[in-house]
């Protein structure tokens, strides 16, 4: 009996164990698993999503929408970037699609490739894997120095033949790339992520899919080198649709906005210079949107085609789907031509969709938010701690409503050149219509919006300056900056607006503050810029910096945000202060400092 009881002692803390054990395997089967759909260059506001009717099926109709989602930067490398680690661009420091500035190269030397998500999904012991295009700059040449860290499974796209739609260079995990020619490259995409997605499900371990078109991106042909550089000679023509839907969209046109190829010139800078655009452009542009919605319609069977394999494979209620773009898209507005990289709502304003165990279906939110909040939400919701140094936070689903306090700013940011894509440039220069690349296009700018206000405030390098309150002017048509009349030699004088009933010299003086410190945040200063002016926390926002106790400190004591000189890619010296002054009650001014 003795020996009996001994061993039914020893068996008990054994069962435990294995049945702990077996808990635990069981909870990790149970982690859910991720699909992210990254499109390249998709618009939100041109409408692209209406044209998608197997996004709107599995996706909109089933997921949360988020019609207030931006990136923070309106080129595409930077941006992926920003999503792919939880940083700022002026925290990694890829601010360009190329060399020195940007690419995979530069995404490499600042130690970026042992610091993204892969490697952080690997860590909590995800199977990872990942299909198209990854980043700018990453080529036929350098695909091996280093390779892509963290991947279980791989395939890439690769320069310079990334946007050639129907001559496409694919590198699959740790072998030489192979050449498509005559291929459509969605097509041999869908092959390869459902190739993947059956390798993820034989695993038996949680997963993380990345799927990555370059559709609606327009189609490059490169003529010498193995980088796609807007300066050299490429060809840019709209993106080329798959044979089966060239037929479609015969009749559609560009929505007619308020903004659209306007009688007025708008905006600052360059982009106040632009010229009204013939009918010839116009229909021309008309082509190019179509184009683009042909092209979106592979994207769209593709979507389809994974939904239904993860509802054959019985993991659909367990997987979390994302879909985005890196960046927006503009054609005709404010008369530019077909191009990204301006800060307006068009460019930075993207789609965003998820849907997944608990999110609610079939919704829109209003919660303010950006790729760099992308990463710590993934962290959330395979339930691991966000890191310290995540500029963005994770994202709530718990209804319609901002809620965990959600921020009401974007941080915008944008060094070096923008390009007018097709056969029009900008039409600035003097016997050439073809001019189609402005070089000093950087500026800092900021979004927010409230229940209150919805605005746009940006400083171009050239210290020229632009103030929206898109809540009576969705279309940024005008420019209400106070300085506005200065900046642009004739500008008719106009009664002042105001903004909360308040003097716009007030509103500016607060939303420069705000920009000084998001320019060169770090950390939770992003996510809680206004506790960087007011270390009491007693400051949340716009309207609690309003407060008449503060008026000195805005508008004549802080330092303002401005540029010494336009660069190409991240100087510091160039971009002014890098600090705020902060409000210290109590005090004298002169004691502040």
């Amino acid at each position: 009996m003795l020996l009996i009881v001994i061993a039914a002692l020893l068996f008990v803390p054994a069962a435990l164990a294995r049945d702990q054990s077996q808990s635990r395997l069981q909870a990790e089967r149970k982690r859910p698993n991720i699909v992210f759909f990254l499109t390249d260059d998709q618009d939100l506001h041109l409408n692209s999503l209406d044209y998608q009717p197997f996004v709107k099926t599995h996706l909109r109709d089933q997921g949360l929408t988020f019609h207030r989602h931006f990136c923070t930067v309106a080129l595409c490398c930077p941006s992926r970037v920003n999503l792919w680690t939880g940083k700022a661009a002026h925290n990694t420091n890829v601010t360009d699609v190329n060399p020195p500035y940007g690419g995979y190269p530069k995404f490499v030397s600042q130690g970026l490739n042992d610091h993204y998500l892969p490697v952080w999904l690997q860590q909590a012991g995800y199977q990872t894997y990942y299909t198209g295009k990854l980043f700018n700059a990453h080529t036929v040449d350098n695909y091996h120095d280093p390779f892509p860290a963290a991947w279980t499974g791989s395939d890439f796209l690769l320069d310079p033949h990334t946007y050639s739609y129907l001559n496409s260079s694919w590198q699959r995990n740790h072998d030489p790339p192979v050449s498509h020619e005559g291929a459509y490259t969605t097509d041999i995409l869908s092959t390869k992520a459902k190739g993947f997605l059956a390798d993820a499900v034989a695993s038996d371990e949680p997963f993380f899919l990345a799927i990555a078109p370059v559709a609606p991106h327009s189609n490059v042909e490169v003529h010498g080198g193995n980088l796609i550089d807007p300066g050299a000679s490429v060809t840019v023509t709209p993106p080329i649709s798959a044979e089966r839907h060239k037929h479609l969209f015969t009749n559609v046109k560009i929505p007619r906005t308020e903004h659209f190829n306007p009688s007025q010139p708008s905006g600052a800078n360059w982009i106040r210079r632009l010229p009204r655009q013939l009918n010839a452009q116009v229909d021309y542009n008309d082509e190019f949107y179509r184009s683009r919605l042909r092209a979106l319609q592979a994207v769209d069977e593709l979507v389809d085609d994974v939904f239904n394999l993860l509802d054959q494979y019985g993991i659909l209620d367990d997987t979390y789907v994302i879909y985005t773009s890196d960046n927006g898209y503009h054609i005709g507005q404010h008369r530019l031509p077909p191009g990204k990289e301006c800060g307006y709502a068009e460019d930075v304003n993207v789609p965003l969709i998820i849907r997944g165990p608990g999110v609610p279906q079939g919704i829109t939110t209003d919660q303010v938010t950006s790729h760099t909040d992308l990463v710590p939400t993934i962290f959330q919701l395979i339930g691991i701690d966000p890191l310290g140094d995540f500029d963005g936070a994770a994202i709530q689903f718990l209804g319609d409503r901002p809620t965990g306090g959600r921020q009401e700013h974007v941080n915008l940011e944008y060094w070096g050149f923008a390009l007018a894509e097709g056969k029009y440039g900008y039409g600035l220069a003097h016997g050439d219509s073809n001019d189609r690349l402005m070089r000093n296009n950087t500026y800092k700018a900021i979004r927010v919006i409230s229940d209150e206000y919805n605005l746009y405030y940006s400083v171009w390098c050239n210290n020229e300056h632009e103030l929206y309150d898109l809540t009576t002017d969705p279309f940024q048509l005008h420019n209400i900056h106070p300085a506005v009349g200065s900046q642009h030699e004739g500008e008719v004088d106009r009664p002042s607006p105001t903004i909360l009933g308040l003097p716009l010299s007030k509103i500016v003086s607060r939303l420069d503050a705000l920009l000084l410190v998001l320019k060169s945040c770090k950390g939770a200063s992003c996510v809680r810029p206004w506790h960087v002016l007011h270390p009491k926390g007693d400051v949340e926002s716009l309207k609690d910096a309003l407060q008449p106790v503060f008026d000195y400190y805005y508008e004549s004591a802080q330092v303002k945000v401005e540029f010494s000189r336009c660069e190409q890619g991240q100087l510091l010296d160039a971009e002014g202060p890098q600090e705020a002054l902060v409000f210290r009650d109590g005090l004298k001014w002169s004691e502040w400092t």
